[in-house]
């Protein structure tokens, strides 16, 4: 009886093990395809004067979530959207690269719970992540930051993390150079990556962060999130948050914060601050995307909203002729100084192009009638003001 005992509970092990192996090797590849697509195409047209003109960019990226996914960013990836190879062809000279550390099982734009069930740790024990991230919120942030910082060492021409003023000019100058390089800035998504400790800030500074998105899907120990019950404003805490992340130098994200998060967060810092990615209400009418009275608001303090390139942003037409015409009426709502790109690539969105497509984004917005300059901006050149008014 004790022999079968022992066979059964060997082979019940044994074929966990199997199981085990068998979502590390081919679940999470196939969700992070299955999550990330990039939806079937022809060649999008890119005039001549387009490609010349989109060669003279500065383009940034103010969010991008690719350091989620078991992939290695310097070689060009056969799915997902962005990675360094594909920052070449694009022309990208800064990206956000944001660290997501928890997400609600059933995550949705109306309402989540923080107690829900979290779909990271899932993630990270099936992608093998170091076992400290598996019940830490902070080491999950500063494992993606290692990673980041992996990838910079194996293509230093082609990555420079930045972490002060000096390393963005540094990369703008290169740039102007004819360097490839392009300013990688980490963010968080989410600052229940303190884990409630503000001393923690310490710990994401040396690890290389320098922008911090205050919310993701759920209330946390700041305050209230877009998409979260409470619908509250700053407490005590997120307010040291808040002005500790000016007094260092941060950007300040309040992309997925409720309204009145971002209404207090106006009212206390005096440095622009930013929706990472979103959309314009006015354009397309969902709860992702704040009224745009309030986007008015972040844009009369300096701010600027980074267009996304998914759905639930822009609505219907997502292609690089969609994205261009909302981000037209962005520019014709909040002025042309306070519009940016904010892709979400690789953060579990679908879209229409990768980023090694921009340029055909510059050829959509030059038929969809914005100037040079009006382009320029929107492409990159008001990011750089943001971050240079930010970072120290």
């Amino acid at each position: 009886m004790f022999k079968w005992i022992k066979r059964l509970f060997i082979t019940a092990l044994v074929l966990a093990v199997i199981a085990f192996a068998g979502f590390v090797t081919f679940a999470q590849a196939y969700v992070a395809k299955q999550r990330n697509g990039v939806i079937a195409h022809d060649p999008y047209p890119v005039s001549d004067a387009a490609a010349e003109l989109h060669a003279s960019l500065l383009v940034g990226d103010w969010h991008a979530d690719p350091l989620l996914w078991k992939r290695d960013l310097t070689e060009r990836g056969t799915y997902g959207q962005v990675d360094l190879p594909r920052l070449r062809e694009g022309n990208v000279g800064m990206q956000v690269f944001t660290a997501v550390t928890k997400s609600p099982s059933g995550q949705n734009y109306e309402q989540n719970s923080a107690e829900a069930f979290d779909n990271i740790t899932l993630l990270a024990v099936g992608q093998l992540w170091p076992m400290r991230t598996w019940d830490s919120l902070l080491q999950r942030a500063i494992y993606q930051a290692d990673k980041l910082a992996g990838f910079e060492a194996k293509a230093p021409d082609h990555l420079k993390i930045v972490r002060s003023l000096a390393d963005l000019e540094e990369v703008i100058a290169a740039r102007q150079n004819g360097s490839q390089v392009t300013a990688g800035i980490l963010g968080i998504e989410g600052a229940h990556a303190l884990e409630g400790d503000i001393a923690n800030m310490d710990a994401l500074e040396d690890a290389g962060y320098r922008l911090i998105g205050l919310h993701h899907f759920f209330d946390n120990e700041l305050g209230g999130s877009l998409h979260g019950i409470s619908n509250a404003g700053l407490n005590e805490f997120g307010t040291a948050v808040v002005s500790e992340a000016a007094k260092r130098g941060m950007v300040i994200d309040v992309a997925h914060s409720s309204p009145a998060v971002a209404r207090d967060v106006l009212a206390l810092v005096d440095q622009p601050i930013v929706v990472s990615h979103s959309g314009l209400h006015g354009y397309c009418p969902v709860k992702r995307n704040y009224q745009d009275s309030l986007m008015k608001a972040i844009a009369d303090k300096g701010g600027v909203i980074g267009m996304g390139y998914w759905t639930g942003a822009a609505c219907d037409d997502i292609t690089p002729a969609g994205i261009a015409k909302m981000i037209k009426a962005a520019v014709e709502t909040l002025g042309e100084d306070h519009v940016s790109l904010g892709s979400d690539f690789d953060g579990s969105v679908e879209t229409a192009f990768d980023t090694s497509e921009l340029a055909a984004l510059t050829h959509a917005l030059m038929l969809a009638g914005l100037s040079e300059p009006q382009i320029r901006k929107v492409m990159g050149d008001n990011m750089l003001r943001v971050l240079r008014a930010s970072l120290k």
